[in-house]
């Protein structure tokens, strides 16, 4: 099953926890047992599996604008001037995460969260969401 999420940003580099959006369509494709593939459509977005504390958020910003800064001579730039976001997605980021499912629910640690990364709002972004359930043991 193949669902999608909308996901409006509104800042230009912007961190989105979108785990509960994922949870939900785990539940309502009763998935029982299985993996859950979320991917970005977007290449200047990625996807990344961590805290979602405030702090935490504002550390990841910070050091990804300090190892690939916006306007330093990028070929890319002649175009858009949107280089450093392609490359802090292509570097630093993922395109998809994968996450196991067991009884209907992600199974994410303590305080893990599924995040979506937004380098180059604000827009509006889709993400898919494949729900592919494990089939069910049978005993011989």
């Amino acid at each position: 099953m193949l669902f999608e999420i909308t996901v409006p940003t509104k800042e230009r580099f912007e961190i989105v926890d979108i785990t509960d959006e994922v949870q939900k369509l785990v539940w309502r494709g009763k998935i029982k047992h299985g993996i859950v593939v979320v991917f970005t459509t977007h290449t200047t977005t990625g996807l990344l599996i961590n805290e979602a504390e405030s702090g935490l958020l504002s550390d990841l910003k910070v050091k990804m604008k300090e190892l690939i800064p916006k306007g330093a001579g990028y070929s890319h730039d002649r175009i858009d001037s949107n280089a450093h976001s392609h490359l802090r997605a292509s570097l630093l980021l993922n395109p998809e995460v994968v996450l196991p499912v067991d009884q209907g629910e992600l199974q994410l640690g303590t305080w893990q969260r599924v995040l979506f990364v937004e380098l180059d709002g604000p827009r509006h972004r889709k993400v898919l969401v494949s729900l592919c359930p494990c089939p069910e043991m049978i005993e011989e």
